[in-house]
């Protein structure tokens, strides 16, 4: 391991660009806005798109990444924009951008996006592709052969499910659902005048791509049923065709929070959702003036919600490109490692956590060898008389579910914490919590008025005649899918003050409890702002004693504004804060008398950055004496003051070293990096002038690999033959 003191201090890597001036302590332009700065996040994921040393199959997938978060972006913010300009309000906050302005600039800002993003398509992407002997063809550009096979597939497999859809007196206007692609066709009888409309839906199954036998050339579904309308409307004459989507609006106005029954309330929010105000119309360039106007007019959106796309209607259609099995346009394969002291199955994981903390870092330590055998284990374990579980998001196939049902089968007390408001996952856990309370699993819905966010899980375990607690907390979801490409931390531990506390939350959550104090965790909406704040504020108050005070925090997003106040007044008594933050950050860092001793830099790659580690110096010289944490909120207003959020104090020496290696290897990174500049765009760093060998080239999450790598071939060595 390095140094413990070599991570990066004020003057570090300063950014280039003049500064704004001076910001007034109240003036609202202290705070960047955050749907602004989420567009310059998903700039970044472009970045990775557009960057040759990627994998050429990487580079397609992030094409595909950003418009799922343009999708995502849409459903979740521009409509609750919308409903605030319709009501006249200006927010519930102050902002230095009316809701106008900031609808303005988003518009213009996913325009060049748009605009960049086609350029990467078909300026390299596709070129690429096409050189590795993997072709995404327009139909004007296939063979007659492959004409005549795309052609009887679609006789054969497409036509029998589709529908075509007039619209006249007789007919309305279709329902169009979120995120489909259709077809807006205009036609007209032989020999007459009258245009007519009609609509066919591009159906997603099998799949949103034909590939062609024995090949790897695609054509677009969508182009095969564009081609072949007039088998759909034998007889007629066609005269344009316009390919289309809509996004509608997540963001119901349903309150959930005061029902008398979750359950009952999320099914009523799903089906209005599926029927919310379209927010954004996706039609692709050039399109027929004539067509858009009555599609304007039937969804009810404005010129404004339109928005041309240049190269695909829908880049999700990558995916299948992406998937492909050409290993020398991947990245290496990543096989986990088994995390210390549980090394092997028949491992003990209990005796393991007995003999101290055990870190876990995911993707890099194995999440099935480590959390899911905690639970799995647990289940199967004849002394574990309890298991409790808050589940947020998990997988189609989670083994977390299968588990809590064997225990509770077989005689356990099994009481899991099921959040039935996970957006977009809204479905999968009514399914999960109808599942598990069949099985007579204690279900809770959580609790009333916020979100559960936290991930936690507790077992309780007789050993010679006494009961012992042994918890999981960790940063990222009890999902199996997403721990193999998400980056987070977490820590197995029996320390008796966190499983009591632990005890407490899952009262807090399952029960009645009104517990408001706990001795080492942090837990929203209870005690973690004021816990944070107080650790910021003791920082703060060791600069200006003279001392050394430094703050590290590693999160996915910064908006809280009273952090983000309480880390400028410790910028301006010279506390060094270094701020790794993946998602939107909405503090200026780097401006003169506001926020000169704050750095923040963004890391994007291979992995999903979604850890959240908080370090404080407490004025020593040796950082592992400082405090770390761990937990599943962000600075985020809504994490710490609208969702049951925790965060744990990691005390163990060996887990500290490790979280201490994490931050410094981010902080020390030139190759996957962005660093934010104070007029919120970011400027990616360069490893221009490093050696070739210089670790700092690597890239974050390829170093990482190689550290853990490192550190298991070391304990291998070091442990006898078994």
């Amino acid at each position: 391991m390095n140094a413990p003191g070599s991570i990066p201090v004020a003057g570090a890597a300063r950014p280039d660009a003049p500064a704004p001036a001076l910001v007034a302590a109240n003036d609202p332009s202290r705070f960047l806005n955050r749907d602004l700065e989420w567009l310059e996040f998903n700039a970044r994921v472009l970045d990775v798109a557009a960057d040759a040393d990627v994998p050429l199959l990487e580079r397609v997938r992030f094409l595909s990444i950003y418009s799922a978060n343009l999708d995502e972006f849409f459903m979740k913010r521009v409509g609750t924009l919308k409903r605030q300009i319709e009501a006249g309000l200006s927010g519930p906050v102050p902002e230095a951008l009316s809701p106008q302005q900031q609808l303005d600039a988003i518009r213009a800002r996913v325009a060049s996006l748009g605009h960049r993003q086609a350029e990467i398509l078909t300026g390299s992407a596709i070129p690429g592709l096409a050189e590795r002997g993997i072709r995404l063809l327009r139909w004007q550009e296939l063979s007659d052969l492959q004409r005549g096979e795309a052609e009887a597939w679609f006789r054969r497999q497409l036509f029998p499910i589709l529908t075509p859809l007039a619209v006249d007196p007789g007919h309305r206007f279709p329902f169009i659902s979120n995120m489909s692609v259709s077809l807006g066709v205009m036609l007209r009888r032989p020999g007459e005048s009258e245009q007519l409309f009609a609509r066919v839906k591009v159906p997603e199954i099998p799949s949103r791509l034909f590939r062609f036998e024995g090949s790897n050339d695609f054509v677009r579904v969508q182009e095969i049923v564009e081609h072949n309308l007039d088998d759909l409307f034998p007889g007629m004459e066609i005269l344009k065709v316009l390919p289309f989507r809509v996004t509608r609006n997540a963001e119901v106005e349903r309150d959930t929070e005061d029902t008398e029954d979750l359950l009952e309330a999320t099914q009523h929010l799903l089906k209005e959702r599926r029927f919310a105000r379209v927010v954004r119309l996706e039609v692709a360039s050039g399109a027929n003036p004539r067509i858009l106007r009555f599609l304007m007019d039937e969804l009810q959106v404005d010129p404004e919600d339109v928005y041309d796309t240049e190269g695909l209607v829908d880049y999700g259609v990558l995916n299948e490109v992406a998937d492909l099995d050409r290993p020398e346009l991947h990245w290496p394969r990543l096989v986990p490692l088994s995390p210390e002291r549980i090394d092997r199955d028949d491992d003990d994981i209990f005796a393991a956590i007995r003999q101290g903390d055990i870190l876990l870092h995911h993707p890099y330590e194995s999440f099935d060898r480590s959390v899911e055998k905690f639970i799995e284990d647990a289940a199967a374990d004849p002394k574990v008389l309890c298991i409790k579980q808050s589940l947020y998001r998990t997988s189609g196939d989670s083994s977390f579910v299968s588990s809590l049902i064997r225990a509770a089968e077989s005689g356990k007390q099994v009481a899991v914490l099921v959040e039935l408001r996970a957006r977009f996952d809204e479905a999968r856990n009514i399914l999960w919590a109808r599942k598990l309370e069949d099985a007579g699993v204690h279900v809770a819905y959580g609790v009333v008025g916020y979100k559960t966010h936290t991930k936690t899980a507790l077992v309780v375990r007789e050993e010679e005649g006494m009961l012992r607690s042994y918890a999981h907390i960790g940063t990222g979801n009890y999902n199996s899918r997403t721990a193999r490409a998400y980056e987070d931390v977490g820590i197995l531990t029996a320390n008796p003050e966190i499983t009591e506390d632990l005890v407490n939350l899952f009262n807090y959550m399952t029960g009645r409890s009104r517990q408001k104090e706990y001795a080492q965790l942090l837990v929203a909406p209870v005690t973690m702002k004021r816990r944070f704040l107080d650790l910021i504020e003791r920082e703060t108050q060791i600069a200006r004693a003279g001392g050394q005070g430094r703050i590290i925090a590693k999160m996915n997003q910064l908006e809280d504004r009273g952090v983000m106040d309480a880390l400028y007044r410790a910028s301006q008594s010279g506390v060094s804060v270094d701020l790794v933050v993946r998602g939107f950050c909405c503090l200026r860092p780097g401006v003169p008398g506001l926020s000169e001793n704050i750095r923040i830099r963004s890391v994007v790659g291979r992995f999903l950055e979604h850890s959240r580690i908080f370090w404080f110096g407490n004025g020593q010289d040796d950082p592992l004496k400082g405090d770390f944490l761990i937990g599943s909120a962000d600075w985020m207003y809504r994490n710490l003051q609208t969702r049951v959020e925790a965060a744990a104090p990691v005390l163990d020496p060996h887990a500290r070293a490790e979280l201490w290696e994490i931050l410094r290897i981010a902080l020390d990174d030139r190759r996957s990096s962005w660093q934010m500049l104070p007029d919120g765009m970011y400027r990616r760093l360069s490893c221009e002038g490093l050696a070739a060998d210089d670790p700092r080239a690597l890239g974050v999450h390829e170093r990482l690999i190689r550290w853990h790598a490192a550190r298991a071939a070391a304990r291998a060595a070091a442990l006898p033959q078994r």
